[in-house]
């Protein structure tokens, strides 16, 4: 597959790149995506979830009244659930939300997602650039040039690149910006526009030809 490069000014530099077919044309399979994002989402959770139970709140432990005659329900102390300030029944504990998932699922739903991105034209590639300092005007002006205004956009950058384009942009809350070797399927699906620059693009391609 052949896509054309531009600059950060938005001007076609004439020069196109080309990637493995796979990358960007691989049947999508939508199971596989659900379950990638599941999973992403589950790793999100902290887990540290807790209501007390019967056994841990403060109270009494004596019998509030006699168990037969008073022609009511029978009942025990003040720390029941049913008592108003008694522990919860059942309530949350700390858990752990994690679930493992094959690499090959997730290099599937990945490709699904690129795919998906390919096939409406959300996809970008620029040429490499950095900023001589870390100002948001900078990361303002390349949206501009781009036509990215308005839009959620994310920007891959070579791995372990070190510069300032995640800090030009950490301030905009529609623009986020990774390593190509961190890409996962739920920022792909989450960017309205991805974003390559030309040295990110040929990773992920190295980088699934490998897988």
């Amino acid at each position: 597959m052949e896509l054309k490069i531009y600059n950060i000014k938005g001007e076609d530099t004439g020069k196109t790149i080309v990637v493995s077919d796979s990358l960007f044309q691989t049947e999508p399979n939508d199971h596989v995506i659900w379950l990638a994002v599941k999973q992403y989402l589950a790793d999100q959770r902290q887990g540290t979830h807790k209501a007390k139970e019967r056994s841990e709140v403060s109270g009494s432990t004596r019998k509030l009244k006699r168990q037969k005659g008073t022609g009511g329900a029978r009942c025990g102390d003040i720390n029941s659930p049913v008592m108003i300030g008694g522990g919860r029944a059942f309530g949350p504990r700390p858990r752990d939300y994690r679930f493992k998932l094959n690499k090959k699922v997730k290099s599937l739903a990945r490709l699904s997602a690129l795919s998906y991105k390919a096939k409406d034209e959300q996809i970008k590639v620029v040429e490499d650039f950095s900023f001589e300092a870390p100002k948001t005007k900078n990361m303002v002006q390349v949206l501009k040039n781009l036509q990215l205004n308005d839009k959620k956009s994310l920007f891959v950058m070579p791995s372990n690149q070190e510069n300032f384009v995640t800090l030009s942009a950490r301030n905009l809350r529609n623009v986020r910006v990774m390593s190509a070797q961190s890409l996962n399927t739920y920022e792909i699906l989450y960017a309205n526009t991805l974003v390559f620059s030309e040295t990110a693009l040929k990773e992920l391609d190295s980088n699934n030809a490998r897988a």
